[in-house]
């Protein structure tokens, strides 16, 4: 796996896999992309009726929205367990040149959620937990009580095994009551596979200068 890294229309980097033609965040702006997609949309949205949450990320990747979500506990001081599955993680090479390339505001974070070991659950800081897991979604038990899902994956048409239905009833079987998940991707497809599973689903406006929509899906309280 060869990754190069570029920089994205707001100056953050992202990575791009040459062997899928893909990019692991928006060219049109990684942070941008990733506070809008999945704090905004998600992590806030979950905050603003609890006390204390659970996050479950597809996709650790680079470690961004894991860096991202352990700044937002501590400012905001909201206890967080981030659980976050990656088959393929990135070497610490290629974690040490992303860094280098970030806001100076986020390296000593975004280095402690990279440094951090896999298989066990490591504090970040006094608000943020993160167990990292080097393991097969379509394979594993998922922990439960999910109050955020950060759905990462490639997209669609590079990574087709990781938008099936039974891998969003899992998920969805696996989320409290009034869960969120959060994706990038708004395809027709994907929304009403989601309706059916179970999930009340709503587009949402994409970050200024990216995508048109998000997609945002709700367990039903009931």
């Amino acid at each position: 796996m060869k990754v190069i890294i570029e920089t994205t229309a707001d100056g953050s980097p992202t990575f791009y896999r040459e062997d899928i033609d893909e990019h692991y965040h928006s060219v049109k702006g990684a942070i941008a992309e990733s506070r809008h997609v999945y704090l905004q949309s998600g992590w806030h949205k979950a905050m603003e009726t609890a006390g204390k949450l659970r996050v479950f990320e597809v996709g650790f990747g680079t470690g961004l929205n894991a860096a991202l979500t352990a700044q937002a506990a501590l400012e905001k001081e909201i206890a967080t367990e981030y659980y976050s599955v990656e088959l393929y993680p990135l070497p610490e090479s290629a974690s040490a040149l992303y860094s280098e390339a970030l806001p100076a505001n986020l390296k000593d974070v975004f280095e402690a959620v990279n440094s951090a070991s896999w298989q066990q659950s490591t504090a970040i800081n006094s608000f943020f937990n993160l167990a990292k897991m080097e393991n097969n979604l379509i394979t594993m038990q998922l922990p439960l009580q999910l109050d955020v899902v950060y759905f990462d994956a490639f997209a669609p048409e590079k990574q087709p095994e990781m938008w099936t239905e039974e891998i969003f009833r899992k998920i969805f079987k696996a989320m409290s009551p009034g869960g969120i998940l959060t994706t990038y991707c708004a395809k027709g497809a994907i929304r009403r596979m989601l309706g059916e599973i179970g999930f009340i689903t709503e587009r949402l406006a994409g970050p200024p200068g990216g995508k048109r929509e998000i997609l945002r899906a709700t367990v039903d309280i009931k």
